[in-house]
């Protein structure tokens, strides 16, 4: 049997959570993200808990153990339990019994295996209980091994259970399948037939999956395969993800080499009207139009760097190189931040003598792109005499 030996799992909070259940007579499984991405030696960030204790009595438990129980999601059985200041999602075993695609009628249930199959994907479906011992209903350890991603029984069924798991398909594709694979062709086939379906997700929901996506090592393949089913134009009109690849490569090269970005890889991808159609924030589409406009203008990173920044700089050069299918230029990173730290040395104090109203503004930044023009090397004496 397959035993998961790790912090999370003996650690005071979580004990104190599962002891809780277990005592109290109730079966107590982690389950999903903490399982899987142990098994891959993945970092995991939070511990959710399926158990057969009903919401009311988790509720019950919780507060005779001293533990404050939260109904964050109680028509769907989840009650978020705190302990020790850690939050844990604690859901009764259920089953979908109606859907429209977005929302979920559930009817709670009594075994593991009747709440695995209404998951998404089989790598998803692992629990393990309080001994580290890991039950797998269906089929999701050879799969996570082979790093292979399958939707569990019919793809198409699950599919119309939640539209969002097209999306999520990809997202998770990106960060836990083998690229060297070809994808699951039923799943493939099941998301073609069903792309109708993205229309009826919410923006918000749309761009939470892109920006998780994008914010994989390497989204290329995943993009590209999204991009080949039908499922990227849907969401993305006009977006391409040939450029993407090469993005990519770009950022790992850089020294030191730069951190994956969905902005920035967003903007790579192109489309109409971006902060629509994710629901963008505004501070992030902000950024996103300043990184196309500086993409297309004639800028050198070093000027880029003295007036947006040296990150505005890189990721801008990473973009044009990608699209342009162009190298990189040399020494990026130390131009950027030495151009970054430049101080112009002209006031508008130096010029009051010389120019007043609009006429002092255009002279001042006349001197200001022939100083950045010489390499932020013109004094200031040498600037006032060219004028």
């Amino acid at each position: 049997m397959t035993r998961i030996n790790a912090d999370w799992l003996t650690n005071p909070a979580t004990r104190q959570v599962l002891d809780m259940l277990t005592g109290g007579g109730h079966n107590a499984y982690a389950v999903g993200g903490c399982v899987r991405n142990t098994l891959l030696g993945a970092p995991v960030s939070d511990v959710d808990i399926a158990t057969d204790a009903r919401p009311d009595r988790v509720q019950a438990l919780a507060g005779a153990a001293g533990l404050r129980a939260i109904p964050t999601g109680i028509d769907h059985g989840t009650i978020t339990v705190l302990a020790k200041g850690q939050p844990f999602e604690i859901t009764t075993f259920r089953k979908d019994i109606a859907t429209d695609g977005r929302r979920a009628s559930v009817a709670f249930a009594d075994d593991v295996e009747t709440d695995a199959h209404r998951r998404d994907f089989t790598m998803n479906a692992l629990y393990a209980d309080p001994s580290g011992a890991v039950l797998d209903p269906v089929g999701g350890l050879p799969d996570l091994r082979a790093r292979r991603l399958r939707f569990i029984d019919d793809p198409a069924a699950r599919i119309r259970e939640d539209y969002l798991r097209i999306l999520r398909f990809f997202r998770f594709q990106a960060w836990y399948g083998d690229p060297s694979e070809g994808l699951d062709p039923a799943a493939l086939a099941a998301i073609a037939a069903n792309l109708d379906g993205l229309e009826q997700l919410s923006r918000e929901r749309i761009g939470a999956e892109i920006a998780k996506l994008l914010a994989a090592p390497d989204p290329a393949p995943a993009s590209a395969a999204m991009q080949q089913s039908g499922a990227l134009g849907r969401i993305l009109p006009g977006a391409d993800s040939r450029a993407l690849a090469p993005l990519v490569h770009l950022e790992t090269g850089l020294t030191p080499p730069a951190r994956p970005d969905a902005i920035r890889r967003l903007a790579v991808l192109g489309g109409e009207d971006l902060p629509k159609a994710l629901r963008l924030s505004r501070a992030d589409a902000r950024r996103l139009a300043l990184l196309r406009d500086l993409t297309a203008a004639a800028a050198t990173p070093e000027e880029i760097a003295w007036r947006h920044g040296a990150q505005t700089a890189i990721d801008t050069a990473l973009l044009r190189a990608a699209l342009l299918e162009q190298p990189l230029p040399q020494d990026l990173a130390r131009r950027a931040e030495t151009a970054a730290g430049q101080s112009f040395p002209l006031r508008a104090a130096d010029l009051a003598d010389r120019y007043q109203g609009p006429a002092l503004g255009r002279a001042l930044k006349a001197a200001e792109q022939r100083w950045i023009d010489s390499g932020f090397r013109l004094s200031r004496d040498a600037l006032l005499a060219d004028l």
